[in-house]
């Protein structure tokens, strides 16, 4: 029986999401968690959305597990109370249920949507808040941020953005990239692509910040992704101030198809 998570956590004290010996991570604190609510005979293994590194949080994360059928249906009715129970505070399981058929958590997803949050303000600074937003020591000029971003929309090969892996593509789909004030005067970056490449959302914030603040003119980043080569100017901005809040599936009956075509090796224009 294939299960479908959907899972929140603050990233801060996790060594991101994989399992790593030796650590905490987010993975390892949720397997252990399922193995005891559903009274399995060893650890679940999950399949996850986004891989957030160290320090992301998340709000909107997708897995999946598979596990018998008996186990399920045996505790179903109490799953999610008896996961809220075993689970630190940091870590929460909002919802369990039955995947439909072709579900696949990373491979049928359609994009994700993360947030970064920037106090470019000193009189704005929120103690409170320290763990989930960068404190950016002057003003920044969010119509100048908006015109570079706009020059980075498509599909492109994100490999001045990215931090390459033998054998994976760093193409990339990237569907919206804006900034805008929340109600506390806080810039926050909305980034939704199909997927994402290490350390994209960071790269792509580092080469924005530079353009609000006037070092860098509004062409800078569109040119550095045109380079196609990662440039030792491009500052990957910390993480605790990204986040991830959404993950898009399409129709149930599209999900086999979407993980199908998700699973090739892209090149641009493919």
């Amino acid at each position: 029986m294939r299960l479908r998570l959907e899972i929140g956590y603050d990233g801060t004290d996790f060594h991101g999401w994989a399992s790593q010996p030796g650590v905490r991570t987010v993975q390892d604190v949720l397997e252990q968690a399922l193995r005891l609510a559903l009274r399995l005979p060893q650890p679940p293994s999950l399949t996850v959305a986004g891989r957030t590194d160290a320090g992301v949080h998340a709000r909107g994360q997708v897995a999946h597990m598979d596990v018998p059928l008996e186990s399920w249906v045996t505790m179903a009715p109490l799953a999610l109370r008896r996961i809220g129970r075993i689970l630190p505070a940091d870590l929460t399981v909002r919802a369990i249920r039955v995947a439909p058929p072709g579900f696949d958590a990373r491979f049928s997803a359609l994009w994700r949507r993360y947030s970064y949050r920037v106090c470019d303000s000193l009189a704005s600074v929120d103690p409170v808040r320290r763990r989930d937003t960068l404190s950016w020591p002057g003003p920044l000029d969010l119509d100048r941020m908006n015109e570079a971003a706009g020059m980075c929309l498509g599909e492109h090969d994100f490999a001045a953005f990215c931090r390459r892996r033998q054998g994976a593509s760093t193409v990339r789909n990237l569907l919206r990239l804006d900034w805008r004030r929340a109600d506390d005067g806080v810039a926050v970056a909305t980034v939704t692509a199909d997927a994402f490449c290490h350390n994209m959302v960071r790269a792509l914030t580092g080469a924005l910040l530079p353009v609000g603040d006037g070092r860098r003119p509004a062409t800078w980043p569109a040119e550095l992704l045109a380079a196609g080569v990662r440039s030792p100017a491009v500052m990957v901005v910390p993480p605790h101030a990204l986040c991830l809040e959404q993950v898009g599936y399409p129709p149930d009956a599209e999900l086999a198809l979407r993980a199908a075509a998700t699973r090739r090796v892209r090149i641009v224009g493919e």
